[in-house]
Order: C-alpha cells, then structure tokens, then sequence
C-alpha cells in the first residue's frame, strides 16, 4: 500500500476567505479527511510558494502519526517520491507534461477531481488530458454517476474526433473512477441534537413548537445554484394543504446586494404567506443552530453546474428528511422515499438552441453567468411533487423522524469521511499497480510542442543563440568587481534562475584572464547543479556590455 501522497495546491496556505465556493470547502474537507482517515503516513503539500508546515498541519488537523511536508510542484522528486499527486481540479494536461519533461511519465500517478463539468472551458480542460501525456495509470475522479456518464460521452465523441481528425486511433484517455465526497457525520450529528440551540434558535425566529422549519442551505445565487421560485411555490403550496405554519430559512450569501432583492421580489409574488428568514451561510455557529432548529431540508436545484452536493448529506447527517430535485449527484446520494423524496425535473429541448447558448458563451456575446442561467431558467422542477412531498413530511413528525434516521445511516454507511477517505488510498494503490505493470510509452518529445522553451521556440528571433561551443571573451576593462557592487534595478530584474552576482563575477573573471574561451569551458568550473544557471548569467552578462560572443 502506497505510504505517501501529495496534494497538488497552488496557493499553498490551505483555507478560504469569505463567501467560499463549494469547491473550496469540499477540497478543504477531503484534504482533512485523508489526513485523518486515508490511511498515508505522509501527506506532501506542493505548491507555488513556501508554507510552513506547522501551518499546514493545523489547517489539515492532522494527527500525530501523519507527516506533512511542504514543497515545490516544480520539484518532481517529490511527486515522484510519493508515488501520485491528487489535484482538487481536474485539469491534469499541464502537470503531465511537467512529469514527462522531468521524471518521465511512469514517475508517479495523476489525479484530478471533478467538481464542475458545466463551464465550457472546464470541459476543455478535461478534455485536454485526451492530447497530453496522461495515461490509464492516472485519473479523473468523478463524484457521481450522472458525471462519469457525461464525460465518458464527451471522451468518446472527442477521441471519435481526433481520430478522424488524424486517422488514426482514438489516444488514451485517464481512468474515470467514481469517488463520492463525504461529510463528518459525527460531528454534523452533534450539531443538531442540542435542544437549547434548537430551542434558541426558533425562539428568536418566532417559531413556536407546532411549527415547521424548512431550511436551504448554499449560495444564494439563481443563475449559478438554483432558482428559488419552485421552491417558495412549493413551500407556499404545503403550507396552505396541511394547515401548519411553515417558516422557510435560506442560509447563504448573496453575489451582490441586488440579488437579495430580486429574491424578496419573487417571495412576495410566490410565497406570500411564508415567514423567509436570509440567514449567513458564513457563520458557522449560526449554520450549527439552523442544522439543531430545522424540521425539513430543501434543495431544489436546477443548475447544471451542480454535480454532487454537499448540504443534503450535510443534513442527512443532522438527521433531517431531504425533499430535493431529482437531479445529477443528488439521485446519487440519495434514495426516493427512504432518506428524501427526489422531484422529477424537466430538461430543455434538444432543437439547437442550447447550442446557441454555448456558443454565445465561448465567443463571449454572453458570459458564463448567463449561460448556465439560461439553461437553469428552462429547466423545470415539478413543484406539485414538491409541494405534495413537504405536506406530507409536515403532517408526521414521525416520517420526518425515520426519514432522518435513515438519513444518518446512509451517511455513517456510504458517505462519511471515514468510509470515502480509504477508497482515495485504494485508488492510488490501484493506478500504481496499472502504472508498474504497463510498458514505458513512446517518448519523442520531452516539452510541451505548444508551451515549450522559449529559448528553443524562438530561437529564430535572435542572430545567434548560446552554445556550448559559443566563444566568448571579456571587454576590455571588465572585471567581477562590475558585478558585485550595488547595480541598477534595472540590471538586477528577474534574476530569479540566474547565477548569482558572485558566480558571474568568477565566470568573468575567467573569461577576463585568458585570450577568450568556449561556453562549455567556463561551464565546466561549476558544479553541475549550477551549470544552467551560469548560462544565464553568460547572456546576462553579454546583456550588459561585460562578455562579447562576436570576438
């Protein structure tokens, strides 16, 4: 079993600010979770900066056995040391590359997650993976069936298309394993059996014990999570069947301040009898007290751009019944009748306007907002079937009970952290059995053809380009003092890979004491891990009138 991971993330520093995206939160959690219960003596967090690492082991909250370690993705060692790379995103085309130009492509496994497959451009970035040096010992891991069947179909019709385009195969694609996300149902259940908060909460909403509490938890934002008129009909609509007060609470953050508007615009035309409550996602005490004070949980989304979602397993664990849209992820994680009611959705038609839609998208007529709100505007959720599903719910205390007991046992069985976080380990054991039973892959070219060295992309640009046959000499007068005084900042710009002031200066200073010498001459006074940098420094040099190659 595979001993050590590393988690590819860029920023480095691991948490999120305000109004965090689900993706964010998800990320975080799953990080915790293998910390916690995946099984590895040593996570390896790779990134574009230096993090101490003392940091890094209290935001993942791991325990005393688990290494954490910090390091640069650009240090392939690492990755190839701990034998796969997870990414929170499932953009793999750039980082198979890095691996092939570094330690080849069986150093180590990819994988990338899925959390989107809505945005054009995210599609195109998976799609990638089809062209680049990625292979069946690396993956996509999608979070639910609905994702796996939807990029199976775009793998296929794109290596359909390469294919043709080349007439030849279509080219290996990753493994497209199903890994759900997962929840800590341990503490989500903690949360919501306190009386008192329960209590507390209702009282300072104006709920009495007869009444009912139907709660969304999510981004308030209808053209990116789901619009909220079925669900105010259907609230509205239950209410008024069972003859109970309902209050709606709908905790989340707003995009902008006009969005809150249009929302109290649409509960007044919708639901003009409902008691709405806009709570603050962000405050994660006052999310503890809606988990305890809530009777029913809601969630009607209609957004392609939701694949899984969090909050209802988040409220199976805070043992409440779920009535959501029968959609994507959700049919996944959850069973009609047992744990929630799922309601049937309409998709649009399929006559080209949708098309349209992309298409005013890619060429940005229309932005991505726009975009995935047309289709969530057409996109139907059937509000009689909801409403139908809360009445029912409202009338028995004892349904809304064995639904969220059954709730809990789905998430202790299927979706806690607990459970999902092994099978990451089991995958990476199982890419790394394909990865050392396969042959090496045909190996022409090291670099990226499209993103390559630009010294060697563009090296028709210039009249000459540094060789190791180069023949350099020193002007006239120059000396290594030039070098190690304090320079303009002009002359110390981006010299990030270049030789230190001290290297140059004993580079000319060689170049300085004889009648001129070969590239590869001064080259070779260096040790070998400095010798590239050294280079620089010889053009740099040359840059500032100290070395002439023209003789």
């Amino acid at each position: 079993m595979a001993s050590r991971l590393g988690i590819y993330h860029p920023p480095g520093v691991l948490g999120y600010g305000a109004n965090p995206f689900g993706k964010d939160v998800a990320n975080l959690a799953l990080y915790r979770a293998l910390a916690r219960h995946g099984g590895f003596e040593r996570l390896d967090i790779l990134s574009h900066t230096s993090v101490d690492e003392g940091e890094l082991r209290a935001a993942l909250r791991a325990p005393e056995q688990v290494a954490v370690a910090s390091g640069s993705i650009l240090n392939q060692r690492l990755a190839q040391d701990a034998g796969a790379v997870l990414r929170g995103q499932p953009d793999l085309y750039d980082l198979g590359w890095l691996r092939r130009r570094t330690v080849g492509d069986r150093g180590y496994s990819l994988l990338g997650l899925v959390h989107t497959i809505a945005p054009p451009t995210m599609r195109q970035f998976i799609a990638m993976a089809q062209v680049g040096p990625i292979h069946p010992w690396d993956a996509v891991i999608c979070t639910s069936p609905s994702v796996h069947a939807s990029i199976s179909q775009m793998f296929e019709g794109w290596g359909d298309y390469l294919a043709e385009r080349t007439g030849g195969t279509p080219p290996p694609r990753p493994a497209l394993p199903i890994l759900p996300l997962g929840v800590d149902g341990e503490a989500l259940a903690a949360l919501a059996d306190r009386p008192q908060a329960r209590a507390a909460l209702r009282g300072r909403l104006g709920l009495n014990d007869a009444d009912v509490l139907v709660l969304w938890v999510g981004r308030l934002s209808f053209f990116e999570k789901a619009f909220p008129q079925p669900m105010y009909l259907a609230v509205q609509r239950a209410a008024k069947a069972s003859g109970v007060r309902v209050h709606f609470a709908m905790a989340g953050w707003f995009p902008g301040e006009s969005d809150r508007e249009r929302y109290e615009e649409a509960a007044r035309r919708h639901a003009p009898n409902i008691p709405l409550h806009f709570m603050d996602g962000n405050d994660a005490d006052l999310l503890g007290e809606l988990w305890a004070g809530s009777d029913i949980f809601l969630s009607l989304v209609d957004n392609i751009q939701e694949t899984f979602g969090i909050t209802p397993l988040e409220a199976m664990a805070a043992g409440l019944p779920v009535v959501a849209s029968d959609w994507d992820g959700y049919r996944y994680t959850m069973r009609n009748g047992v744990e929630a009611f799922l309601i049937p959705t309409l998709g649009g038609p399929q006559s080209g306007l949708g098309a349209t839609m992309v298409q005013q998208q890619i060429f940005q007529i229309s932005n991505y907002q726009v975009y995935v709100g047309q289709v969530a505007q057409h996109t139907a959720v059937h509000v009689g079937r909801a409403a139908e599903a809360l009445s029912e719910l409202i009338d028995s205390p004892e349904l809304r009970r064995r639904m969220g007991e059954a709730g809990r046992a789905r998430i202790a069985q299927t979706f806690d952290w607990k459970v999902v976080a092994p099978q990451y380990h089991a995958l990476v054991d199982e890419l790394a059995a394909v990865r050392a039973g396969s042959p090496d892959p045909v190996v022409r070219r090291k670099l990226d053809p499209v993103r390559g060295d630009p010294f060697v992309d563009f090296a028709g640009f210039a009249t000459d380009v540094l060789t190791p046959d180069t023949q350099l000499v020193a002007v006239a007068g120059a000396t290594g003092a030039d070098l190690l005084g304090e320079l303009p900042i002009l002359d110390r710009a981006f010299g990030g890979l270049r030789a230190t002031p001290q290297e140059c200066a004993r580079a000319l200073e060689l170049l300085a004491a004889g009648q001129g010498m070969a590239s590869r001459q001064v080259l070779e006074a260096f040790p070998p891990e400095r010798r590239r940098a050294v280079e620089l420094g010889l053009v740099w040099m040359a840059k500032l009138g100290l070395v002439d190659w023209l003789g």
